[in-house]
């Protein structure tokens, strides 16, 4: 194993460590704690569909190959396997623990043997309404193969005895629950004695699941699911349109090779191991839980009981002054670079920067990328509008978004027939650039204005992730976001950028010509910093740069909310290196990096993490801010902050894990994101985490 890259794939399941201790403290609001375990949930769908079955694929394809640390993948595979369930059992031992704790608040999940007689008379008349009306179950025999199962679906293992009206035996069915169904129930209030009920879905199916089989004896009824690969494998070679393959590979991909089973802890070992087989699966692909096999649908519990006080506080984002006229909106941006900061800024001023000009009669053209926007977009909308009032709208769709394919195709297709050019970038190059140009004709001359972000156009994260986007009519900036929209809509060569840094070209070289510059000024004996904020922090020549930067003596910050294969405060390697995650209420999404650079400190926004994908294989953009108070600005809110919060950060240690930093004595509490919301909300209020 390489001494001085730590494993991705372990960096992960840290990660995830650290969001599960937000449902552990008691800090946190109640129901935001249920709501963390079932993030937890989430994020291992996705590193079961992605990471594990990507080292699964390696296996066959590449055993001997030696993955980034040194190691083979199969033994990668099996220290997460085991790092995944130690992982999983802790989070269904804290949700169990939450389950009284919500009780004690009024939240009752009722289990089958607590239903009162008026309860268990409207449930069954709820299931035979609502629920038996779609069930189809399928009886195993000749005539009936195990049936697929879709991607992450909750089903049911029947065993039975007897025989049917035909004659038939079989003992054993499957139930897919078909995913128009609630998985929870919420029962009428009256019945509830004054609390707020929910009943599993599963609890309901089980106990009317005889009336699916009659004449026959039902023996047992067992939840699984199973996680399948998701990775599309759309290639070049046979590739004629991309948006038609695309639909297709989104169809396969609920079918893909399963990598993961997970059943309940009482499931017998003969249904496990029958659904193991059927599934080309091994025990150690089998994950036994104890609850719903799928918490991921608990997500809905706040929205379905009516406790606000058991929630995080429902802050109202500011906007600055000078744009909450959005008919000014240009005349403010053409007067001076905006900073925005999300969620504590409100994003609306970039959804009117769009519509407004889809409205402009002096606006000639729009220019846009999507990477994520969600189903529901007001952003899109305004581009469908802007095309057909007939102005010139290009549109670049991500396609390959992983887990939003479905939503940009759909918008792609509606943009298309609103007669907006959309493209679909540079195959093999994801573009993750988030930016928007507008012409408009001003005085008989073209003027240009740009939003360049760290995060995506998308409404509904930009509540919940931390970005910052930056407003401008800066010539140079606006003339470089024009070369890029042309660069990746046509054909020729990079040319050089006059602001802007752009992967696959010149980032990587930037950021490593800026370390090496720190280098040589600490070796000179003057003063060297590199602070850097991001979401991952992977790629090796990188992180080689940063050790020796360490061992120069420049003092280098890190802020990596996830995954960071960089070992900190190693002798010899990396003891000038500190790392640390802020995990909180909001995402921490924005990437930000800094070197001193002889004083003038240099300071950029991107959308790119110090990952191998970010730099070589995506098309990126990385913007210098200049105006001096926007970059004091975010020096102060988006790093300093972050490096003095002792309530959400966590210090990583040399081995890879991470340990929470705590408020001494006479300190002061600080909590980064709180902080922005006591500067930024409307009509600011004390936070939950002042009050503790």
């Amino acid at each position: 194993m390489s001494e001085s890259l730590l494993c991705r794939e372990t960096a992960l399941l840290e990660f995830n460590r650290r969001v599960l201790a937000q449902a552990e403290d008691e800090r946190v609001p109640l129901l935001e704690r249920l709501r963390f375990v079932c993030i937890v949930s989430s994020n291992l769908d996705e590193f079961f569909e992605v990471r594990v079955a990507l080292l699964k694929r390696l296996i066959k394809t590449a055993p001997y190959q030696p993955l980034q640390t040194g190691e083979l993948p199969h033994e990668v595979l099996n220290r997460v396997r085991h790092q995944a369930r130690t992982l999983i059992n802790e989070q269904y031992a804290l949700f169990q623990k939450l389950l009284p704790l919500l009780r004690d608040e009024g939240i009752v999940f009722y289990k089958r043997n607590e239903w009162s007689d008026a309860q268990r008379k409207w449930i069954e008349d709820y299931f035979h309404r609502e629920i038996k009306p779609v069930l189809t179950p399928v009886g195993l025999d000749p005539s009936h193969p195990f049936p697929k199962t879709l991607n992450k679906s909750l089903n049911f293992a029947v065993e039975l005895s007897g025989k049917d009206a035909f004659g038939r035996a079989s003992d054993m069915a499957i139930l897919q629950a078909p995913r128009i169904l609630p998985r929870l129930v919420r029962l009428p209030d009256e019945l509830c004695d004054g609390h707020q009920g929910l009943v599993f879905l599963s609890s309901i199916m089980h106990e009317h699941i005889q009336t699916m089989f009659l004449g026959m004896e039902v023996k047992g009824f067992h939840q699984f699911r199973l996680t399948r690969d998701s990775e599309l494998t759309v290639g070049e070679d046979d590739l004629k349109n991309l948006r038609t393959a695309i639909q297709g590979e989104l169809h396969e991909r609920q079918y893909g090779s399963g990598v993961r089973l997970e059943v309940a802890t009482k499931c017998p070992a003969h249904v496990t191991d029958f659904l193991l087989e059927q599934f080309q699966l091994t025990e150690a692909d089998l994950y036994r839980v104890d609850g719903p096999v799928n918490l991921v649908r608990l997500m809905s519990v706040p929205e379905m009981v009516d406790r606000p006080d058991l929630c995080f506080p429902n802050d109202t984002p500011s906007t600055p002054k000078s744009l909450r006229q959005p008919e000014n909106l240009l005349d403010t941006i053409r007067a001076g670079d905006v900073l925005l900061y999300h969620p504590y800024q409100s994003f609306q001023p970039v959804v009117d920067f769009i519509r407004r000009a889809a409205v402009d009669p002096d606006v000639v053209a729009i220019k846009m990328t999507i990477y994520r926007t969600g189903k529901k977009s007001d952003l899109i909308r305004a581009l469908i509008a802007a095309a057909l009032a007939g102005k010139e709208v290009t549109v670049v769709v991500e396609l390959m978004a992983r887990f939003d394919e479905e939503a940009n195709v759909t918008w792609a297709s509606q943009l298309e027939d609103a007669g907006a050019l959309v493209v679909y970038g540079v195959f093999g190059y994801k573009v993750h650039a988030k930016m928007a140009l507008i012409v408009r004709r001003e005085n008989g001359i073209l003027k240009r204005y740009a939003h360049l972000g760290t995060g995506n156009y998308h409404q509904g994260t930009s509540r919940i992730y931390t970005d910052f986007g930056l407003l401008t009519a800066n010539d140079e900036i606006t003339s470089d976001v024009n070369d890029l929209f042309i660069q990746i809509t046509g054909l020729g060569q990079a040319g050089e950028l006059k602001k802007l840094y752009q992967s696959p070209f010149s980032l990587h070289s930037m950021v490593m010509h800026s370390i090496e510059q720190e280098i040589q000024a600490a070796q000179e004996g003057k003063p060297a910093k590199i602070i850097a904020k991001m979401n991952s922090l992977l790629e090796p020549q990188v992180i080689q740069a940063l050790y020796r930067a360490s061992q120069a003596g420049v003092q280098v910050d890190l802020i990596v909310r996830g995954m960071c294969a960089l070992r900190p405060q190693v002798t010899g390697l990396s003891e000038n290196i500190r790392v640390r995650s802020i995990i909180g209420k909001q995402l921490e999404h924005a990437r930000v990096y800094y070197f001193y650079h002889h004083g003038a400190e240099d300071v950029y926004i991107a959308s790119a993490d110090w990952m191998a994908r970010n730099f070589f294989s995506r098309i990126e953009t990385c913007i210098p801010i200049q105006t001096p108070a926007l970059k004091q600005r975010i020096i102060d809110e988006g790093l300093s902050l972050a490096l003095k919060d002792n309530s959400q950060a966590w210090e990583m240690l040399s081995d890879g894990s991470y340990q929470r930093v705590s408020c001494h004595a006479n300190e002061p509490m600080i909590n980064m994101q709180e902080s922005l919301w006591d500067k930024y909300r409307v009509n600011a209020k004390k936070s939950y985490r002042k009050k503790s």
